[in-house]
């Protein structure tokens, strides 16, 4: 029934036990998601709760994701302010959490952001922070995360997208010498 204002606040053994944690998107920024914790509510002490906790945001990066500058773009359209999502904690970095962020899409279906900027090929596959890489949890969603990024790499989609023959020879002739004197003459 916490409200977690900072990573620091949440405990160690929730980072340990990868507990999910759901909040409230504020905004999208180039190191995360900006996320305010909704605490499990029990209905006579939240209302008491709520006058004593303070209002902070937790940054939350995605875990086993390099971001590409089109990725950032496509979260910022997707998501929107006050859009409530599950984010699981995998590790904690000084004030930045990594998790796998769980986001609704309508009553029954959720989809991890982790996989699907993968297989929009919108970043790459990362190493997971925060896990040991003997633990068997690591491996299970590195391969998810693989498998996403292969997606992507075999519809050529993305930063996987290869220009066309056409493109590239278009590209060439008109950084060409010739091309280009003559357009000065």
């Amino acid at each position: 029934t916490t409200k977690f204002t900072s990573a620091l606040d949440i405990p160690v053994e929730f980072v340990k036990k990868n507990v999910k944690l759901r909040g409230e998107l504020h905004h999208v920024t180039e190191e995360g998601l900006a996320v305010e914790h909704v605490p499990i509510s029990i209905p006579f002490l939240t209302s008491i709760q709520r006058k004593w906790q303070s209002k902070g945001l937790l940054l939350v990066r995605l875990a086993g994701v390099e971001l590409a500058p089109s990725g950032v773009a496509w979260l910022q359209q997707e998501l929107k302010p006050k859009q409530v999502m599950w984010f699981q904690l995998l590790g904690r970095e000084d004030l930045t959490l990594e998790c796998l962020v769980l986001v609704n899409k309508g009553r029954f279906l959720s989809v991890c952001l982790n996989e699907e900027i993968l297989r929009r090929g919108l970043g790459r596959t990362a190493r997971i922070e925060g896990l040991h890489h003997h633990s068997r949890l690591y491996w299970k969603l590195h391969k998810k995360l693989l498998q996403a990024e292969f997606k992507a790499l075999k519809k050529k989609k993305g930063i996987w997208k290869e220009e066309s023959y056409s493109e590239t020879i278009r590209d060439r002739l008109s950084n060409s010498r010739f091309v280009q004197t003559l357009r000065q003459f």
